[in-house]
């Protein structure tokens, strides 16, 4: 029976976004196989996956930004399901990011914007 590590728990939650018990479990059966256990998980929660899609997100941020001359600028809100996620400081950070991004870049839509790269990732 393979050992079941703090680390290995997280990289599988991380990787399906289930409930670190369920992640545990999921690798006890599988012997310590990650791909065996993401399948487990995926036939498990497959179903939840799509309750989590209509899930409202009624918490968030909002940023600004304007250029150093004042003739640019942008306003964006960001919303999140917990108010813990929206209080965090590099969700924070990421909003603020983004109102400068919407200025550099100039997206016309939010789907412009997800397409836009930003510190070695796409946004």
């Amino acid at each position: 029976m393979a050992e079941i590590t703090a680390s290995l728990v997280m990289k599988l939650r991380g990787a399906t976004d289930a409930p670190m018990m369920d992640c545990k479990k999921a690798l006890t059966e599988a012997d310590g196989d990650m791909s065996r256990a993401e399948e487990i998980l995926r036939v498990k929660f497959g179903n939840k996956a799509s309750k989590a899609a209509s899930r409202v997100a009624a918490e968030g941020g909002v940023a600004s930004f304007i250029t150093k001359d004042g003739k640019q600028g942008s306003l964006i809100e960001v919303n999140s399901e917990t108010d813990f996620c929206a209080k965090n400081e590099e969700f924070q950070g990421f909003i603020q990011q983004l109102a400068e991004v919407v200025v550099s870049e100039k997206p016309s839509n939010v789907e412009e914007l997800s397409k836009v790269s930003t510190k070695g990732k796409t946004v």
